[in-house]
């Protein structure tokens, strides 16, 4: 039976690791990450709640979707809010009628969710841990978990040697559908069994309104904590090019879904103080390029990504990445204007 590449020595271990990052011209801390990417993915939704569960953001359009080409390193799920809440939340697209009725459905789902966490999820991924004769420390929060391992290849630094798990619970998840996620790892480790998931994902196209609608929202906000945030501005462009935007563009009922998703779930304020309106972002007034302090911030943060090796050489530099989202927020506000 093959070994697991858990169970495998520290120094075989880092051999397959520093060899295959020897071809593949990328850092062996990076690939190891991957591998626990893959090994979170594995254990939740091979989970008895794992049918409840959908994978989505940036991680989801690099490891299930192919269509960016950053190393994205923390995991994203959304438990179908209709599991959580069957009392209040149900249909197709389950929206609380009023701003009283969304502090309740967010105040109980944010209990539920917690209590889950701390009573399924941990005790899944402390479980799978030894299963796999795995070494590493769970830090529990109310709706996220930090997987903290010890590295066989260094690392540390802007990249973390730690998979963050961040759960969401106030949404369907939906559109999503099956796809098959594999370590990068895997053509270099023949003989060794590797994680390997089959997760729920959101469609990319759903991704893209998401990321469109929460930097429209920082945009109007006109500052935001940057650390880690550049890579959204770097995902629209990618998706961009992919022919991903250019769908979801086509597709203005489910940006107008996210839309009011939003507006109920996540109220933000602009510079001035007043509600940011994610329709506007659908209807023709979409912001994706930020200005003043925000734009600096994004750019030291970009600099860090490219430093550490989260993106290909090849990746735009930071002022290419804002004139594609410039271009992108230009071609997408003329549509609507046009009535399309």
């Amino acid at each position: 039976m093959p070994e697991r590449f858990m169970g495998l020595s520290l120094r075989d271990r880092r051999a397959l690791l520093e060899g295959a990052a020897a071809t593949l011209r990328r850092s062996a801390f990076i690939l190891e990450k991957d591998v626990w990417v893959v090994w979170v993915l594995q254990a939740l939704f091979d989970a008895p709640f794992g049918a409840a569960l959908v994978f989505k953001g940036g991680t989801s359009l690099s490891k299930a979707h192919q269509v960016i080409t950053r190393f994205s390193e923390d995991v994203d799920v959304t438990r179908d809010i209709r599991t959580l809440i069957p009392e209040l939340a149900s249909g197709d697209d389950p929206i609380p009628a009023s701003g009283s009725q969304a502090r309740k459905w967010r105040r109980i789902v944010e209990d539920r969710l917690a209590s889950w966490v701390r009573e399924e999820v941990a005790a899944t991924l402390e479980g799978a841990l030894a299963r796999d004769g795995a070494s590493a420390t769970l830090e529990l929060g109310a709706d996220r978990v930090a997987i903290r391992f010890e590295p066989v290849t260094g690392g540390g630094g802007y990249v973390r040697p730690e998979i963050l798990l961040e759960f969401g619970g106030r949404a369907t998840g939906e559109p999503a559908g099956l796809h098959q996620v594999r370590c990068d790892l895997a053509p270099f480790a023949q003989g060794i069994m590797l994680p390997e998931a089959r997760p729920r994902v959101m469609t990319a196209e759903r991704t893209f309104w998401e990321k469109a609608t929460a930097v429209h929202a920082w945009c109007l906000k006109g500052e935001a904590n940057g650390d880690r945030l550049s890579r959204h501005w770097y995902d629209l462009v990618a998706l961009d090019g992919a022919g991903v935007a250019a769908r979801a563009l086509d597709d203005r009922s489910l940006g107008t879904r996210v839309a009011r998703h939003k507006q109920a779930f996540f109220e933000m304020k602009d510079g001035a103080g007043g509600v940011v309106e994610y329709a506007r972002a659908i209807e023709g007034a979409l912001r994706l390029v930020p200005q003043g302090q925000l734009r600096q911030v994004l750019a030291d943060d970009h600099r860090r990504m490219m430093g550490e090796g989260m993106l290909p050489d090849n990746a735009p530099r930071f002022e290419a990445l804002l004139a594609g989202c410039a271009d992108l927020e230009r071609r997408a506000n003329a549509l609507r204007r046009l009535g399309a």
